[in-house]
């Protein structure tokens, strides 16, 4: 029976990272079934995506509409485990935090097909969030351990996970190295702009935009910062402000540029073309420090799973006070500090070096 290996993604930043992956894979005459789990089901929020990265429809695909972690982790779980049964791959491979990554690869598990996880290894070490459970478990599961970082590797060596342990480098970087180069030529997006300098904010997590109090005291820091934000909202964010009476108040902000949801290819040019990041994503932490982009990046959490981008003085770990997050833009205003040329998370070359594990461990 012909080895094959799954690839599974559920969310925009999944299919990111897994995009460099996949052309690995494909490169180097891997068989691969390519799966969309279901997490985002909003057009924007993944198709959108696929489309954009030149890659091809799933091949098995689900929409799953759940209101709840547990209840969407289950129906995730479910729908692999159906999956699986039925396409017998030889290897599963994740990648990240998300329930989705949980759920298929308990599913793996528990049909006894080996899981590869990419990105293992994290850990922001603050048990609020959904994210660290979800990285904890997967990587205590997975037989085969994609670590990004020493940083990464020296967690799982710390907590005796079983897995072996691969330093591969951040397939992320990989993808900005792949796709700036297209995202200049075809996006649009400064044309929509309304200000030539400016900060670029994201905000989604949980504990970030379910806590009204926090929640307020984003967007009161981006409608007074000391430098215009244009902040594309996540469908997430947009529901609370609404449900909270908040959304119109903050529309009517001359110094905050509120998008819709982002294509990455417009994202990455207005990650490249601003003086600075404000975000709550891990994802983005990591491709401010690509070669192309090299950005300051202030994290509005209390904690985060990139050490490295701090260590490396990309990142700065701001909390959530209003006062806090202004001060600390006004400080990277008056004093520039000069950023690293090198990524800490490699080189780019990470989905190859992932795909060479997979080769000689499945000898495919």
């Amino acid at each position: 029976m012909m080895k094959t290996v799954m690839v599974v993604v559920g969310t925009r930043p999944e299919i990111i990272k897994m995009a460099p992956v996949i052309r690995a894979m494909h490169r180097r005459n891997i068989p691969l079934i390519f799966t969309h789990c279901g997490q985002h089901y909003d057009y924007n929020m993944s198709q959108q995506f696929i489309e954009e990265l030149g890659l091809k429809t799933p091949d098995y695909g689900c929409k799953i509409k759940a209101y709840s972690q547990g209840t969407q982790t289950a129906r995730i779980l479910t729908f692999m485990e159906q999956l699986l049964k039925k396409t017998q791959p030889s290897l599963v491979l994740v990648e990240g935090d998300t329930n989705g990554v949980l759920a298929t690869a308990l599913a793996g598990v528990k049909l006894g097909i080996p899981v590869g996880h990419v990105e293992a290894g994290l850990r922001s070490f603050d048990l609020r969030m959904p994210e660290e459970h979800n990285r904890r478990l997967t990587d205590h599961i997975s037989t085969y351990l994609f670590a990004p970082t020493e940083t990464a590797k020296e967690n799982l060596k710390e907590e005796n996970a079983w897995g072996k342990i691969y330093v591969t480098g951040n397939t992320v970087i990989d993808a900005v190295i792949q796709h700036l180069p297209i995202a200049e030529r075809k996006s649009k997006i400064l044309e929509k702009i309304r200000f030539d300098k400016f900060a670029l904010a994201t905000a989604h997590r949980a504990e970030n935009v379910d806590d009204l109090a926090v929640l307020k005291n984003l967007m009161e820091a981006f409608a007074e910062a000391p430098l215009p934000v244009v902040y594309p909202m996540h469908p997430r964010t947009k529901k609370r402000l609404r449900q909270n009476k908040i959304y119109s108040k903050i529309r009517k902000s001359e110094n905050l540029e509120i998008l819709p949801p982002l294509g990455y290819l417009d994202f990455l040019v207005l990650m490249s073309k601003c003086e600075m990041i404000i975000t709550d994503s891990g994802g983005i932490q990591e491709e401010a420090t690509a070669p192309r982009i090299r950005k300051p990046v202030l994290v509005i959490r209390l904690s985060t799973e990139r050490p490295e981008a701090v260590a490396a003085g990309f990142a700065r770990v701001v909390g959530v006070e209003k006062l806090g997050i202004l001060k600390a833009m006004e400080m990277i205003m008056k004093q520039p500090s000069k950023l690293p040329e090198k990524s800490p998370y490699g080189d780019g070359n990470a989905a190859d070096n992932i795909v060479d594990v997979i080769k000689e461990e499945l000898a495919v």
